[in-house]
């Protein structure tokens, strides 16, 4: 698989900017990202990551606008781009509403190099406890991966922020052959170190790389944790953001992760 430049865009905003202005400006940050292999963006960074009381208005379709801005720069700059994630509305007229009728999910879009669609993942575990995205969104249902066209093929997971808490998720992501896992965040500044031993915790369980890229600034009178990071397969940090916006760009080993595997075969003991 050879070597991986990975852009992971911290985005930090505040609730006194439009949406459109910040999907355009968001656009602009990963159009800069020339030379990336692979561009990560955080989750629900256009409607905002607790302006739970905004999505229901901000919610849009997977091939919206926030989705075709994000595809826009990925074609221009020849990369694939996770595009964090977004309140997916299910089209006008369309029958599927998910097992509670809401018609709402938390999802995230990867794009191909052309600006193609290559993946989706609908969030499996709703954070809020009753409350936020468990009251107004549904939960996704499947564990997704998908291959990066890039570097010879990269197998890559899908995970997005609370999903962190959930190593049987990340179990499944491995049994499905991920090499990579990329998470996008809107983890609070108040959690943020649990946010990063999370991260270091999932990559040296499954052996994998993981790139997790969280906001930064206040959404709904929260602040965020920034801390971006990407972890390689051996649990060390490759770099890390600090608690602003921050444009990360880190270089992956990803053949490492092979050596390390047969250097070290601590999943071929797992009974369970």
């Amino acid at each position: 698989m050879g070597v991986l430049r990975v852009a992971l865009v911290q985005v930090a905003y505040g609730d006194d900017e439009p949406v459109a202005a910040r999907r355009e400006r968001v656009a602009a940050l990963v159009a800069a990202q020339r030379g990336a292999d692979l561009v990560v963006l955080p989750e629900l960074w256009a409607p905002g990551g607790f302006a739970s009381r905004h999505w229901a208005e901000r919610a849009e379709a997977v091939d919206g606008p926030t989705v075709a801005a994000i595809a826009d720069a990925a074609r221009d700059i020849g990369a694939v781009v996770h595009a964090g994630s977004i309140i997916e509305a299910a089209p006008e007229g369309h029958p599927e509403r998910g097992a509670q009728g809401r018609g709402l999910w938390n999802t995230s879009v990867v794009l191909g190099p052309d600006g193609g669609v290559l993946a989706t993942y609908r969030k499996v575990h709703r954070f809020g406890f009753g409350a936020g995205e468990p009251l107004l969104l549904e939960a996704g249902e499947d564990v997704v991966t998908t291959t990066l066209p890039v570097a010879g093929g990269v197998p890559t997971g899908l995970a997005t922020c609370y999903d962190l808490r959930f190593p049987e998720l990340f179990r499944a992501l491995l049994d499905a052959g991920s090499h990579l896992v990329l998470v996008p965040a809107a983890w609070p500044a108040a959690r943020v170190e649990q946010w990063s031993l999370l991260a270091r915790a999932r990559a040296v369980e499954d052996q994998v790389v993981v790139v997790a890229v969280n906001t930064a600034g206040t959404h709904a009178g929260l602040a965020m944790g920034g801390r971006s990071v990407v972890v390689d397969a051996r649990g060390r940090v490759l770099a890390e953001a600090g608690d602003r916006e921050e444009v990360l760009v880190v270089e992956v080993d990803l053949d490492d992760v092979l050596r390390w595997r047969e250097d070290f075969p601590v999943l071929a003991d797992r009974r369970l």
